[in-house]
């Protein structure tokens, strides 16, 4: 039983990095009718832009990892809004339903060749701002940075939803999302909208690759898994729906871990492709998603 709830507790922290970049998706959708396909590459460069700065490399370090995390969010948002200008825009402009897709892969492409040839190919390790001893919860083993993984998640999720709902221009974000062209008549400027919903994206997913980091590998190949496994809990939980995210997350993330301990981990991502297959045939618009209605 211990080591059940140690495996839930694994997958819970983990499901909650695929619902943070899953979050970032949904963003995006939201506001353009598009998706950053290099989420995961923004995941990636947050984490290795994080460890140069508290890390042993590059002459570092230069902070200590709570001070660093503002940084990291800062140029995640700053590469959200490169990949806004160079990958989506010119592609909505021409009105290209899918020039905006190969564009930000060969971004995603770009980033990864440019971090193997600043950090190297080789993995590399995040040192943990907290104690890597255990504690115990009902028998079960929990590392505190996986506590810090799930209330991380929670709390930037939960703030951005605040900042949605409270603030004029979450409200401009909102009133896009649910008809850009309306918006538009009304004076909100789409076009900053959508920069926006993209450098908070990937400001979302950077900060998601500092906190996964400490508990695992950091390389330039880190981000292309947690990416497409992100894009299927998206789709699993919904393209509308925060709670799908969360929701779709953990689902995924306590799957890989039972089926990678009491199967085999050559089989640990078998059963959430299985769940993405049935939820597209069953109900195609996601748990929580809702099917958009077109009129002719």
């Amino acid at each position: 039983m211990e080591i059940l709830l140690q495996l839930v507790f694994s997958g819970i922290a983990l499901g909650m990095i695929y619902a943070v970049i899953a979050f970032g998706y949904q963003l995006t959708f939201a506001t353009s009718g598009t998706l950053n396909f290099g989420q995961g590459e923004a995941l990636m460069l947050g984490a290795l832009v994080g460890l140069s700065l508290v890390g042993n490399i590059h002459g570092g370090p230069y902070l200590n990892y709570w001070l660093m995390i503002p940084v990291v969010i800062v140029f995640g948002a700053l590469q959200g809004v490169v990949v806004e200008w160079i990958g989506v825009r010119p592609a909505l402009k021409i009105k290209s339903e899918f020039g905006w897709i190969m564009s930000t892969i060969a971004l995603a492409i770009i980033f990864k060749n440019v971090a193997e040839n600043i950090w190297g190919k080789d993995d590399l390790t995040f040192p943990s701002p907290l104690s890597s001893t255990p504690f115990q919860v009902f028998g079960a083993n929990v590392q505190p940075m996986q506590v810090v993984v799930v209330l991380g998640a929670l709390a930037m999720m939960l703030a951005v939803e605040f900042f949605n709902r409270k603030s004029i221009y979450g409200k401009a974000v909102v009133a896009t999302s649910n008809d850009r062209d309306a918006a538009g008549l009304m004076g909100i400027n789409t076009s900053m909208v959508i920069t926006f919903s993209y450098a908070l994206s990937s400001a979302t997913a950077a900060f998601a690759g500092v906190l996964v980091a400490p508990l695992t590998l950091t390389g330039a190949t880190m981000g292309a898994a947690l990416g497409l496994k992100a894009f299927a809990v998206a789709i699993i939980g919904g393209l509308t729906s925060g709670m799908g995210a969360v929701v779709g997350g953990l689902i995924l993330g306590i799957a890989e871990t039972l089926t990678g301990f009491y199967i085999s981990t050559g089989y640990k991502e078998v059963p959430g492709l299985l769940l993405l297959l049935l939820v597209l045939a069953v109900k195609p618009a996601g748990l929580f998603g809702k099917t958009a209605i077109k009129k002719v």
